[in-house]
């Protein structure tokens, strides 16, 4: 058995995970990804073929998009594969992290024991089955990315499956009487156009659908399917049961495409099954349990929370018990939250396990928040808190629930890395830029330079908490300091249109509201200039590389201003500037 070390173990490697340990090793944690399956991504990978949904609730919610590592990823996919093939997106995803200083990948590695000394882990043992190599992991610090809580499970730590009653949280969206049911697994489905006829000879063991027992799920779009091709949750547990499962999915996935290639007119003459998933994707299993249980009120009154470190917006999307099974209801009832709401560091580490932190869908929420809180999106920018807080940890020597004590830099941190808290704004103590007096040779109304360094990376409601100004006049904006001090790091927020989906997808309604390539309005090319008595001391030629926040180093250089030049876009006609740091 081969035996390493590691300050910070993540287990999981969905875009939680992926997004966790990004950003642990990039603050000089050594880290270690352990993932059991060939390709990262989790749901989001070509296994299974989800897209990446968030708060913005396709697109329904403008300026919700989340930012940060995830927004980085899908940027470089947008700029890399802009046809957006998903075996591509693998390799984007593998490449962030197999290339990422610090950081140790584990691909076709299965977590089999878990090693504890009373309530802290003290290792894990895995196999990795493509080398037939026996690992035994150490870490100061855990993390728990592998959906089903599995790791927190074999530790010891406290959790939940099922329902909650209504009464337990005050909850008006659970059940009278708590239960053991949860949301049950998909498979999905691929389509492609021929051109030409083309016949689908139902396989023997595939089942029948008519009309009236698909009235309640729209199959419309025939070009892939389908999130309500769902099983498990009731009568049979999706983790214990998952490949009883997997063979009744499959047996309703051939079912439903003979039923639109076979049984009606769906438009389907000339369309193939192109592609057919076999690793169901999974929505709901073990809840592990927090110094914070998330519930409905939360997520529908946006509670303020001191330790507030990421957020959700997605809606409270219960689905049916039983799913396909269940064919007089409804696949899932739509419940609205108000806006973002916040998620508070005390959902990410769990309540008695001493160095393990939560992340992905198993964070520490009742069923009907997790309802909200389960979609990828969410997961990626809570795996990129708790790699910040695991790096934090490590520097202080601290288990996860004592740093609580230094929530205010936790966020401070995130904010500087691109990731969005509701109502918390850049106060760092670093940034030379907040001390700025700000000016511009141009400028649209509403849209005013100072914006650039009043805390707030994003579009909120009414605010635009930017700088824009026309690009063909190539405009610019200087950062006056109050005296000469030594610049070391240039950091700049760009629009990368947060209104807009940029997820990759197999579904040809989500990929038909995208534009091929990088946002538009999104700077390409811009000029940095280091000011000292009005001089130029250092110039920087720039390119965005599609990329929202951008991060120069010019070394250490005596300067008491800074000027950014606009040049081009990726197609808009205004150059847009959220935030400009300086330290």
């Amino acid at each position: 058995m081969i035996v390493c070390q590691y300050d910070f173990v993540v287990v999981g490697g969905g875009m939680s995970g992926v997004c966790a340990a990004i950003a642990a090793a990039r603050r000089g944690v050594k880290t270690a990804l352990v993932h059991n399956r060939p390709v990262l991504g989790g749901n989001a990978s070509s296994e299974i073929r989800m897209h990446i949904c968030g708060a913005d609730h396709h697109m329904s919610a403008p300026n919700a998009r989340e930012t940060g590592i995830l927004e980085e990823i899908l940027l470089e996919n947008k700029l890399r594969n802009p046809e957006m093939v998903y075996p591509i997106f693998d390799s984007v995803l593998w490449e962030k992290v197999h290339y990422q200083k610090n950081l140790t990948l584990y691909l076709n590695t299965h977590m089999t024991e878990v090693l504890c000394d009373g309530d802290r882990i003290e290792a894990i043992c895995a196999l990795q089955m493509t080398t037939e190599k026996s690992f035994c992991i150490h870490g100061s610090l855990f993390l728990d990315a592998t959906g089903d809580g599995v790791l927190g499970a074999k530790a010891g730590a406290e959790y939940r499956i099922g329902r909650e009653s209504c009464s337990q949280y005050g909850e008006s969206l659970a059940p009278e009487k708590e239960d053991p049911y949860t949301m049950g697994n998909s498979l999905m489905f691929k389509a492609r156009d021929m051109g030409h006829e083309v016949p689908f000879i139902k396989p023997f063991w595939a089942n029948t659908y008519t009309e009236e027992q698909l009235r309640l799920r729209d199959h419309s779009d025939i070009t892939s399917g389908y999130w309500w091709i769902e099983l498990g949750g009731g009568e049979h547990d999706v983790i214990s049961q998952g490949e009883e499962l997997r063979d009744e999915l499959l047996k309703a996935v051939f079912g439903v495409w003979d039923h639109i290639k076979n049984g009606g007119e769906h438009g389907a003459e000339k369309m193939e099954l192109e592609w057919v998933g076999f690793l169901p994707g999974k929505r709901e299993s073990r809840r592990l349990m927090g110094d914070y249980v998330l519930t409905e009120k939360d997520c529908l009154e946006s509670t303020r929370f001191d330790d507030a470190v990421a957020y959700g917006g997605w809606p409270m999307d219960i689905h049916t018990v039983e799913g396909f099974l269940n064919e007089s209801d409804v696949p899932t009832v739509w419940n609205q939250v108000n806006g973002m709401y916040s998620i508070p560091y005390r959902c990410l580490y769990s309540r008695n396990i001493r160095n393990l932190f939560l992340g992905g869908r198993a964070i520490s929420c009742s069923h009907v928040a997790f309802s909200s809180t389960r979609v990828m999106g969410t997961c990626a920018v809570v795996g990129q808190a708790v790699g910040t807080a695991a790096s934090m940890a490590v520097t202080r020597n601290l288990e996860p629930g004592k740093l609580l004590d230094y929530v205010e830099e936790l966020q401070q941190e995130l904010l500087k890395d691109d990731c969005y808290i509701p109502c918390v704004i850049n106060k760092d103590p670093a940034d030379y830029a907040r001390q700025a007096v700000v000016t511009a040779d141009s400028h649209i109304p509403g849209c005013d330079p100072e914006k650039v360094i009043n805390g707030v990376a994003r579009t909120v409601e009414e605010e635009t908490n930017c700088w824009r100004a026309p690009i063909e006049s190539r405009p610019s904006i200087l950062l006056s300091l109050p005296e000469k001090m030594p610049i070391r790091e240039i950091r700049l927020t760009l629009d990368s249109n947060l209104s807009k989906e940029i997820t990759p997808s197999i579904n040809q309604s989500v990929l038909s509201r995208q534009k091929s390539g990088p946002p538009q309005e999104l700077l390409k090319e811009y000029e940095v200039n280091i000011l000292l008595n009005g001089k130029v001391v250092k110039h920087m030629a720039a390119q965005s590389y599609g990329q929202r926040l951008q991060c120069l180093f010019p070394g250490s250089i005596d300067g008491d201003a800074v000027q950014i030049n606009a040049i081009s876009t990726y197609g808009s006609r205004d150059a847009t500037i959220f935030e400009v740091r300086i330290y």
